[in-house]
């Protein structure tokens, strides 16, 4: 599979005035790479819309050289002795491990690799060990995925090899023995042997590592009758590490997945925490990633005076290049508008790489007419997928992370290649909302969701408004809280998307930049998890919707998600004519709002969000607005329907397909604007910013504002 010529990455999607991003490179060039930096205005490649815009920031970091290299990386993961393991055999070897195989390949599979010492699982389903001196042994029955099998690998000094493999499924029949005898093999002449090698398991060595797919549980090495290395993988399941009953430790590998079934699972328990030998197993799959650990290239430290914005990392070399961005937030405590814009990092990683079904070879004829970003995960999958795809076994991806290369996370991507519109998403749709504050003039500070969560509410307090991007999808308990506690102190909160705060996710504690999504019970969702594998291992928190958690969407901004189509938008129509919202609609004429843009030609579109009077907090909640599909073109979401004839909105499902733009206040002077579309913030850039849509915006904000 062929690399991108140029790529990079950073430590760090966000940073404050004197701390440090650094960047990794890999560049096939020959000659220097060149590092620029801009600030980032407009990620919109369209022709026909605002374009790419980006402003010189030399000032801040002079453009500068760097040595080219080409840096790899390998994905698959698995678990690695923090130390080698010593041992002198003098009469034998047991090798002792549960697995269970998920998917067959192409090539062998490593379950356990020690020195010389090794057991595969070859592409035909085979159980073979292999030894020193080319010597090996394997079964003769095809072992079946999905089921759990016992494997006891012994080896004696009288020259005698046994592989005995026995299946579970079947009451613990023997599905398959192997066993020699034959001395000419020259295995008493190993005797005594000596080892002393780190032990690999769910991978081999080399540059190779043959990783495996699927569930590992108590791998355990006996010499000489006595355990000299014994793992229980029930301990400390929120850990990237194994600490060892016997033995060394081991350090897990591009994370894989914990809290998971094991061989004593039998249903009668679904969280780990409350039965964790139930879920003694560890889930490793070949395409496992999510630290590329490149050498740093050049760091870069924030500013004092460097204004809070979006700002871009260029990085050229022999006629390509690559753009990494990143969000400079001001320093704690310190604002420096009345404004904050809130950026969905969280939802931009847990989209990353996302290889989309519907991608097309076609799509990029448009990408170079455009002069678009031009690299897709669909062409380079190995660089690593998103939770919106699936391994190589078929489950789904529940680990995500940013320190790696994110090709959708670049201005100028499109996601949607053949939408007749701009066809964007997350970070390229979020710069409508950028542009257009630029465009007005409007003063804003930018906190991403990883202050948000670190620093609580401590992060916005004092702005008079904190506004969302277009999809701030993914949520921790400490974003939700901050959030409510802002709007609960009297802060003003605009929610400019749909399908808002809708899935909870968990950050790893030793490790932050890693993100776990269960796609538990309901939702529209790329894959669901197994049963009994609903609570995320990082945290032991039930994961799932927010909804499913009590917390719906409606809880925080009145409006929750509701029905999705395809990229296409509708107008609003205005619904209210109170005198005392009149505010809102300062300035416009007529009932249609938003009947145009360059998100899906409208500004109700694609996901939208209505209200529920039963999942709400009882605010006296204002609709201003509505859109309907009035061409049938949207699907509720799972859990809004019943039956085939019934839904949980108790009105006719065409009602319910729509997308409420609301208002509210609450006890504490707190003010809450949303729209409940994922495509609003598209019509901002209609006719040079010079539309309704844009006219309501201006009229919240400074309403906001001013309050």
């Amino acid at each position: 599979m062929q690399d991108v010529f140029i790529a990079g990455y950073s430590d760090k999607l966000s940073a404050r005035p004197s701390e440090t991003i650094t960047f990794f490179v890999s560049s096939r060039a020959v000659s220097d790479f060149k590092a620029t930096l801009h600030r980032s205005i407009s990620a919109d490649p369209n022709p026909d819309g605002p374009g790419i815009v980006e402003e010189d920031a030399s000032i801040y970091f002079k453009s500068s050289s760097f040595a080219s290299r080409y840096q790899g990386f390998t994905p698959g993961s698995f678990a690695q002795s923090t130390t080698d393991l010593q041992a002198e055999i003098n009469t034998d070897l047991l090798i002792k491990i549960w697995f269970m195989p998920t998917v067959l390949v192409a090539a062998d599979q490593t379950l356990f690799a020690w020195g010389h010492v090794s057991i595969i699982l070859d592409p035909q389903g085979i159980i073979a060990a292999k030894l020193p001196g080319g010597m090996s042994v394997s079964t003769t029955v095809v072992v079946k995925c999905n089921q759990w099998h016992s494997l006891e690998l012994t080896v004696l000094a009288s020259g005698m090899m046994t592989l005995d493999v026995k299946s579970m499924m079947t009451a613990k029949a023997n599905i398959g023995v192997a066993k020699s005898s034959h001395t000419e093999l020259g295995i008493a002449q190993m005797f005594p042997l000596s080892v002393t090698a780190p032990v690999r398991i769910a991978a081999g060595f080399g540059d190779a590592p043959c990783c495996f797919n699927g569930k590992i549980e108590a791998p355990e090495i006996l010499v000489d009758g006595a355990s000299i290395a014994k793992w229980d993988f029930a301990q400390s399941i929120s850990s990237l590490s194994v600490k060892a009953h016997t033995g060394p430790d081991l350090l897990l590998r591009n994370a894989p997945t914990r809290g998971v079934t094991g061989c004593k699972w039998d249903a009668t328990e679904f969280c780990w925490r409350h039965k964790p030998d139930h879920y003694a197993a560890i889930l490793f799959h070949d395409d496992d990633i999510y630290d590329f650990g490149w050498d740093r290239d050049f760091e870069f430290v924030v500013p004092d005076d460097m204004p809070s914005g979006i700002y871009i990392m260029r990085i050229e070399a022999e006629g390509h290049y690559d753009a990494m961005p990143f969000f400079v937030c001001p320093p704690l405590g310190k604002h420096r508008a009345d404004l904050c814009v809130l950026v969905s990092t969280f939802t931009y990683t847990i989209y990353g790489n996302h290889a989309r079904p519907d991608f097309a070879p076609s799509w990029l004829e448009k990408i170079s007419a455009w002069n678009a970003y031009p690299n897709n995960p669909s062409e380079y999958r190995h660089y690593g997928l998103s939770t919106y795809n699936n391994h190589t076994d078929g489950s789904g991806i529940c680990h995500a992370s940013h320190k790696r290369v994110l090709f959708n996370l670049r201005p100028g991507y499109l996601t949607f290649g053949k939408a007749s519109c701009s066809g964007l998403r997350h970070f390229q749709a979020d710069s409508h909302l950028i542009a257009w504050l630029h465009n007005q003039d409007i003063a804003y500070d930018l906190v991403t969701d990883d202050e948000l969560d670190r620093d609580g509410v401590a992060a916005i307090s004092g702005y008079k408004a904190v506004l969302t991007g277009s999809h701030p999808e993914y949520h921790t308990s400490a974003t939700l809280d901050a959030l409510k506690d802002y709007r609960d102190n009297g802060g003003g909160l605009i929610y400019l998307g749909g399908n808002g705060f809708y899935w909870r996710i968990v950050r790893h504690s030793e490790d932050p930049t890693l993100l776990e999504i269960r796609r538990s019970e309901d939702g529209l969702r790329a894959w669901a998890s197994e049963p009994g594998e609903y609570y995320n291992a990082f945290d032991g928190s039930y994961g799932g919707l927010w909804r499913r958690n009590g917390r719906p969407p409606q809880k925080l901004v009145g409006i929750g998600f509701t029905a999705q189509g395809n990229f296409v938008g509708m107008p609003y129509k205005r619904v209210n004519y109170d005198k005392n919202m009149d505010w809102v609609f300062d300035g416009i004429n007529g009932e249609l709002l938003g009947d145009f843009g360059f998100s899906g030609h409208g500004a109700a579109g694609f996901e939208l969000d209505r209200r529920d009077e039963k999942l709400d907090e009882g605010e006296d909640i204002i609709t201003l607005a509505q859109s309907y599909d009035e061409g049938n073109r949207f699907i509720l979401v799972p859990e809004e329907m019943l039956t085939h004839l019934t839904n949980l909105s108790g009105s006719p499902e065409a009602d319910a397909k729509r997308a409420d733009m609301v208002y509210f206040k609450t006890a504490n002077g707190g003010q809450v604007f949303a729209v409940g579309s994922i495509t609003f913030c598209g019509s901002l850039p209609w006719n040079n910013y010079d539309n309704n849509i844009s006219t309501l915006l201006k009229n919240v904000v400074r309403k906001f504002v001013e309050s």
